[in-house]
């Protein structure tokens, strides 16, 4: 169908590659503390519930186009329907939202990589001081973090899928579980642990309301990467004898298992500093819990582990964010790359150097958007707030128009290609599949429910975003 493409050489290596675009900074702080405030134990059930019976349809539709195709999100969406130019808008927003996405996420992870820097070099204490985060984004060292993390991104991505992506992920997804998971052994190990465990896991239904279930909808879109064109790239690097319906619900099952797993880190180690937290008082916002609470948290253990101990468990934290960060952005940079030299014949070197400067560039922007420089700090205004240039594109591209593109892969299966060629497509490598149960709900769901339920969250988000009202 189409020109012989990169490919995963191994199904383990699809679903660490993939996990590793889900697992990202909101899996490992903001998912345990949105389900702390919001009913413990009743949201983690309402989110899994969420995972399994919208977002796995969502990931079978986009994989299932992706290796249709054997194109970027562009491209698939041109060759499935050539004579209705359309749905090329479709495919074009799928791009364009995972490109200014990695403009975002790239400060952040540059923020994270220095903080990994300080925390090796044994600054601790500094950057446990409140007043530090305010100056530290605002300082001109920002440029050689920058850098830093450009060449290793870029690194991984000029050596391909098999060379740069799946290698990479083999490595670094293995060494996120690792650490993990010995971070959770140290948290639990600390008095008054078992408290964070309690609000964390014991369900109360009581909290559970139309912004939460509207929240953990949300949370559990974003964090499987629906939407950003991402399964759709991968996608198309699948070989037609793989399976690709069993490797989907692996990726959903790791990614919820990873963020299952960080909330008996975060939390624990919140109530072991202070048991008389009140989870209420949290902040909503990964980026503050990161980079302006975990550091008093390790400070705080310096009297138990002394002040080494706790610069080795800070140094441990900022390595697995980054890590979560790195994995994130490198499969995010894939799909517009992916389409750039698909389109343009560009080689992937020349397409790397192209991105590099156009994400450099944007990525200067907005990081001088916190005060450096007020024209970008004072971008706009919405909604009776004003508003930076990060925040436009945090609002645009990652709050709104993620359950878009959601909605509109779901209306071009219904319209356009047909349930019956999704089906067709992932039976692939998997001939039980169209006599499944999972193959049936899937014919119903992407075309009833799940698109109507992706509706109301967008329209919502926009009245909400831009307008200042919700629905619910």
């Amino acid at each position: 169908m189409s020109e012989q493409r990169d490919q995963f050489s191994s199904k383990i290596g699809f679903i660490l590659a993939a996990a590793g675009s889900a697992v990202g900074i909101g899996n490992l702080v903001g998912f345990p503390v949105a389900a702390t405030k919001n009913g413990g134990g009743a949201f983690l059930i309402i989110y899994a519930l969420f995972v399994a019976f919208i977002c796995v349809p969502v990931m079978l539709a986009e994989m299932g186009l992706g290796r249709r195709a054997q194109k970027s999100p562009l491209g698939s969406y041109q060759a499935l329907s050539p004579d209705n130019k359309g749905w090329h808008i479709a495919g074009l927003l799928a791009v364009i939202t995972p490109f200014m996405i990695a403009v975002f996420y790239m400060v952040i992870t540059v923020w994270i990589f220095g903080y990994l820097w300080h925390s090796v070099t044994g600054n601790l204490a500094m950057l446990a001081d409140p007043e530090y985060f305010g100056q530290f984004v605002n300082d001109y060292g920002f440029v050689g973090f920058l850098v830093a993390v450009t060449v290793i991104i870029n690194v991984i991505l000029v050596g391909g899928v098999r060379k740069g992506i799946e290698k990479a992920a083999k490595f670094l997804m293995p060494a996120l579980f690792i650490m993990l998971v010995l971070l959770v052994i140290f948290v639990l190990s600390l008095d008054n642990a078992a408290l964070g465990v309690e609000f964390y896991l014991v369900p109360d239904f009581s909290k559970i309301d139309g912004s939460v279930i509207n929240g953990a909808l949300a949370q559990a879109f974003f964090s499987l990467s629906l939407g950003m064109g991402i399964l759709i790239t991968y996608g198309s690097y699948f070989s037609r004898r793989d399976d690709i319906v069993t490797s989907g619900k692996l990726v959903a099952l790791t990614d919820t298992a990873v963020a299952f797993t960080a909330g008996l880190m975060t939390l624990p180690a919140i109530f072991a500093i202070n048991p008389n937290t009140n989870p209420d008082t949290l902040s909503d916002s990964s980026v503050s819990m990161i980079f302006s609470f975990f550091p008093q948290i390790f400070v705080a253990l310096e009297g138990v582990v002394g002040y080494f101990g706790a610069s080795l468990a800070a140094t441990v934290f900022f390595l697995l964010t980054f890590i979560a960060a790195i994995t994130s952005l490198v499969s995010i940079l894939e799909v517009p790359t992916a389409a750039i030299i698909e389109k343009a014949k560009f080689s992937r070197k020349k397409t790397l150097l192209v991105m590099g400067f156009a994400v450099t560039v944007l990525t200067l922007i907005a990081a001088t958007s916190f005060g450096f420089i007020p024209a970008f700090t004072e971008f706009t205004s919405y909604a009776g707030q004003t508003k930076s240039v990060f925040d436009v594109i945090y609002d645009v591209f990652y709050d709104t128009i993620l359950p878009l593109n959601g909605l509109l892969i779901c209306l071009f299966v219904t319209l356009h290609w047909r349930k019956k060629g999704l089906e067709d497509e992932l039976s692939e490598g998997n001939p039980n599949y169209r006599n499944t149960l999972l193959a049936k709900y899937v014919r119903i769901s992407i075309s009833t429910f799940i698109p109507l339920i992706l509706a109301v969250v967008f329209i919502n988000t926009v009245l909400t975003k831009f307008v200042g009202f919700s629905l619910f």
